[in-house]
Order: C-alpha cells, then sequence, then structure tokens
C-alpha cells in the first residue's frame, strides 16, 4: 500500500456533519470505502475531499470525480455520483447487471436499509479513481 495523502476542505467535513442522523453512518460508510480503496492503489498518492455542486466529492490526479450524497426529496435512498460523459456507469451495468441500482448514466442508488456490497463497489471506486488511467480498458479494470 502507498502512502495516501488527504486533502480535506473544512466544508466536505461540515457537510458530513450536518447530514441527518438516519443517514450520516452510511455516508460515513461510503467515505471510508473511498479512502480505504485509495489507500488500496499505490498509483493514488493524493485524495482530496472537497465539496462539487454542494456534494461530497473525492478528486485525484488520475482519477474522475467521485460524489456522494443523501437527498432530502429521496429520503429514503443515498447515492454515490459519477461523470455522466464518462464509460464509468455503462461499463458497471456491463459488468455487473442489475447487481446495483442505478440512476441513467450517473449514480449507483443505495436504500438506507441496504447492506453495502463492499467487494464490488470498491472495484467501482477503484476504476472511478483510476479513470484516466484505465479508460481505455473494456471493464475499466474492473
Amino acid at each position: 500500500m502507498g502512502k495516501l495523502k488527504i486533502k480535506t476542505d473544512p466544508a466536505f467535513e461540515a457537510k458530513m456533519i450536518n447530514y441527518p442522523d438516519f443517514v450520516r453512518g452510511n455516508m460515513k460508510a461510503l467515505r471510508k470505502l473511498v479512502i480505504e480503496t485509495a489507500k488500496e492503489n499505490p498509483e493514488i498518492e493524493n485524495l482530496e475531499e472537497t465539496l462539487k455542486w454542494g456534494e461530497p466529492s473525492f478528486v485525484c490526479k488520475q482519477g474522475s470525480t467521485l460524489r456522494m450524497d443523501w437527498k432530502e426529496k429521496t429520503p429514503d435512498q443515498y447515492q454515490m455520483y459519477f461523470k455522466c460523459t464518462s464509460r464509468l456507469v455503462e461499463t458497471f451495468k456491463h459488468v455487473y447487471g442489475d447487481f446495483f441500482e442505478y440512476e441513467k448514466s450517473r449514480a449507483i442508488i443505495f436504500q438506507m436499509d441496504q447492506k453495502i456490497p463492499k467487494k464490488e463497489l470498491k472495484k467501482c471506486i477503484r476504476a472511478t479513481l483510476m479513470y484516466h488511467k484505465v479508460k481505455d480498458d473494456v471493464t475499466l479494470g474492473i
């Protein structure tokens, strides 16, 4: 494992703290998976936690922006968002079929009471964080 440096914007921390109690743990779990995945990939040396479009986001040099959020209008679910013009969600659908629930070409949707399939999701996270290096691979290295 490489030595990952994480830079966290205070606005990111504030957003995480201000989620309602019933969703905060789920959002922390997604964050933990992103950080674990980044640490497991030595090519990822720097990870920035910031807000993009008001949503907690992860940015690294070799990857595509990865966002996550919970919305009041859909209180029973939360999402992990991907750049909709990338091949990410299209490839996740190709590899995993209906294993995940998707929102068009932009998100994986999780139900509040759903057990997160960590192994599979970490592969999606890795493909996102490494996107510029794996984008020519048919399955993005999954």
